[in-house]
C-alpha cells in the first residue's frame, strides 16, 4: 500500500475516534481522560500501521511492540488515575476560561480546546513509529535500531518504576503535603517525563533505519521533548507544585530538573 494512503487512513481513524470520545466527554462533562487517550492513541496508530504492512519483518514488529507497550502501559495508568481522582484541575481551568470568557458551550469548548487540538499533535509525535512500521518491510534491526530499542526499553522501564514509586507515595497517608525525593525521584524531578523522552527518541532511532522519511519525522520527538521540558509538561506542573508545596523549592535546589543526576549538595 502507498505510504501516504496508509497515513491518510490512520489520520481518518484518529479523527473518527476523537469525535466519538468528544461525544462521550460532552455526555459526562469531563475531558480529562484525553491524557489517557494520548497514550492509547499512539498504540492505535502503530497498530493500524502494522495491520497495513505487507510481510512485516522483525524491525516492524519491534517498533510496533515498543509503541504498543509504551501506549498501553501509560494509557492504562492515566485512565485508572482519572477514574480515581476525577476531573483534572488543568482541564477544568481551560474549559472554564473558554466557557466564561469566550462564551463557548461545553461541547464547543471540549471540541476546540481539547480534542481537535490533540489530533495533529498526536499524529505528528507518533509519525516516526507509523513510518518506521510502514517502511520497514521484512527488514531485521541493524546496530542503530538495536541501540534505539535499548534506549526505548530503558525509557519505558524508567517511567514505569517512577510511576509506581509515585503511586505508592501518594497512597501513604503520611506523605500528605510532602515531596517525593526518594527512589528515581531523588535523581530527577520528573522520572515519568524523562522516561517518555527516552522511549520516543529510542523509537525514532529504531525507525530511522528505514530511511529519510523517518529522519524528517524527527519533528515528532523534538516536539515531544519541547512539550515535556519547556511547555505543558514539567514547567506547568512545577508552577502548581511551588504554590502548593512549600518544600518543593528546596527540592528544586537539590534535584536535577529532567535528566537524572546525583543530588546537589546544599
Amino acid at each position: 500500500m502507498n505510504i501516504l494512503t496508509a497515513l491518510g487512513l490512520n489520520f481518518a481513524l484518529l479523527v473518527g475516534i476523537m469525535l466519538i470520545l468528544w461525544l462521550i466527554s460532552v455526555r459526562i462533562r469531563d475531558v480529562s481522560f484525553i491524557d489517557a487517550f494520548w497514550a492509547y492513541g499512539m498504540a492505535i496508530m502503530a497498530s493500524a500501521s502494522f495491520m497495513q504492512s505487507e510481510n512485516p519483518g522483525s524491525l516492524a514488529y519491534i517498533i510496533w511492540a515498543l509503541t504498543a507497550l509504551w501506549g498501553i502501559r501509560l494509557g492504562t495508568h492515566l485512565f485508572l488515575r482519572w477514574r480515581k481522582e476525577g476531573v483534572d484541575p488543568r482541564y477544568k481551568k481551560i474549559m472554564g476560561r473558554a466557557m466564561d470568557k469566550q462564551g463557548m458551550s461545553f461541547a464547543k469548548a471540549a471540541l476546540l480546546k481539547a480534542w481537535v487540538t490533540q489530533i495533529p499533535l498526536l499524529f505528528i509525535v507518533c509519525l516516526p513509529a507509523q513510518l518506521g512500521i510502514l517502511l520497514a518491510g521484512a527488514d531485521s534491526p541493524g546496530p542503530v535500531a538495536i541501540i534505539g530499542t535499548v534506549i526505548a526499553v530503558v525509557g519505558i522501564t524508567f517511567e514505569t518504576i517512577g510511576d509506581l514509586q509515585l503511586k505508592a507515595f501518594r497512597s501513604n497517608p503520611g506523605s500528605k503535603g510532602k515531596v517525593l525525593d526518594t527512589g528515581l525521584w531523588k535523581y530527577t524531578r520528573h522520572p515519568n517525563y524523562f522516561g517518555d523522552f527516552c522511549a520516543w527518541w529510542g523509537i525514532w532511532l529504531a525507525a530511522s533505519q528505514t530511511g529519510w522519511p523517518v529522519w524528517i519525522a524527527i519533528v515528532g520527538p523534538l516536539f515531544l521533548s519541547f512539550t515535556l521540558m519547556k511547555w505543558s509538561g514539567a514547567p506547568l506542573l512545577e508552577k502548581s507544585l511551588k504554590k502548593n508545596r512549600p518544600d518543593y523549592v528546596d527540592y528544586i535546589e537539590r534535584t536535577s530538573g529532567f535528566f537524572p543526576m546525583p543530588p546537589r549538595k546544599k
